[in-house]
Formats: C-alpha cells, structure tokens, sequence
C-alpha cells in the first residue's frame, strides 16, 4: 500500500517562500502542495509494483502503457501486479505477448530476481536514507537515477527531492527566472540549494508552472 500523502508544515512552508520570492509567486499562482504521495496516484499497488509499472512505462505514451501494464497484470490471478516470484514462474513468452519489449522484460525480470535475492530490500526502503534508496534502485536494470527519484517522491513521500535532469522541472524553472534557454541540471540543482528541505514542493511548483503555461 501506499503512505498516506506527506505534508510539510505552514511554517517550513513559510520558510520556503520566504526564501525566493519569484517560488512564492509561483507557488501562489500554482495552488497548494497536494502532498507526495498524491492521492490520486494511490494504487493500493505494493513498492514492487510501483517499480514495475515504472519499466513498463518509459518512454511509451500513457495509454499505450497503461494498456500493457494491465495485461501484464491480468497474467497472474488478481488485479494486481505479479509478485516477483510469480513473475519469474510466468511461461516465457508471457511478457513478451502481453506488450512488453525484449528490453522491458529483462528488467522486469532483473527487478524480480533483486528483491527475491534480497539485493533490493523492498521492505526496508522506507528506514534508508535517500542516496541508499536510490543507490539501490539504479543497481536494476532498466531503472536510473530519475525512476528513483520518482519514487522518492510519488512512492515514499520523501519532501526534499529535486530532480535536476526532468525537462519539465527544467522548463518550469525556465519560466520561473525568465531564461531564454532550459537550465542545465547542474544549474537546476544549484539554484534548488536554498528551497531545502522542501525540494520535493519546489519541484511540484515547477511542474504545476510548466502546465499552467502550456
């Protein structure tokens, strides 16, 4: 299951603010923080299905993979998504036939064989820092720094997450400061230094600015 969503406090909201005036304006127009993990992503799905549903997902248009992720899902008795050992007992082929790519299944099936052999601790993740959670996930194939963050934030709630390398978040800042051109990642992580410890509410301000102006 998922946590309940996470919310920062008024007054570490203030401080935020507070520290850069063109976020606050920005935070004012874009509404209130709905808080990670947003209530509309609960899927009652377990961390192994969010991560799989997270390989299943790249780099696909969102009803394409919505659609591959259900049949993947309708393999095995249930609604929801197979567990790593019921995965790895799918007849081969299975996966494949369901949607996914050469690419996808193995790292459908590197996903499963991790958390069985205990290299990826499932369980624990939520007692571990953020750098050994994503040092973690990026050890699955087909799984790098920005599926982690994702999960960082949509999955576990974690508030002080910036992820320099999404072009959304790099568009939203675009937007934010006036700049002619996308920020670098370096640059966006150097200007998110002062919205810690709340990055995560920065970076759903960016987004959120992102979509307002399109």
């Amino acid at each position: 299951m998922t946590a309940a969503p996470e919310h920062p406090s008024a007054a570490a909201l203030r401080r935020l603010r507070a520290s850069d005036p063109a976020l606050a304006a920005a935070m004012k127009r874009c509404g209130a923080f709905p808080g990670f993990p947003e209530p509309a992503r609960a899927r009652g799905e377990s961390h192994f299905g969010a991560l799989g549903r997270a390989i299943l997902f790249q780099q696909l248009a969102g009803k394409a993979a919505a659609t591959i992720h259900k049949r993947v899902c309708a393999l095995t008795p249930g609604p929801r998504f197979p567990r790593p050992q019921d995965l790895l007992a799918l007849p081969e082929g299975q996966l494949r036939a369901a949607g996914a790519s050469g690419a996808k299944q193995a790292a459908l099936i590197d996903l499963a064989e991790h958390v069985l052999d205990g290299r990826l601790r499932l369980a624990q993740l939520a007692r571990r820092s953020d750098e050994e959670i994503i040092d973690g996930i990026i050890q699955v194939r087909g799984l790098g720094v920005w599926s982690a963050q994702m999960f960082l934030m949509f999955r576990l709630g974690r508030l002080d997450v910036l992820p320099g390398n999404d072009l959304g978040i790099q568009e939203g800042l675009r937007r934010l400061d006036g700049l002619d051109e996308r920020p670098r990642p370096a640059d966006v992580l150097a200007r998110g230094e002062r919205w810690a410890p709340l990055r995560s509410v920065a970076a759903w301000t960016l987004w959120r600015l992102t979509e307002l102006s399109d």
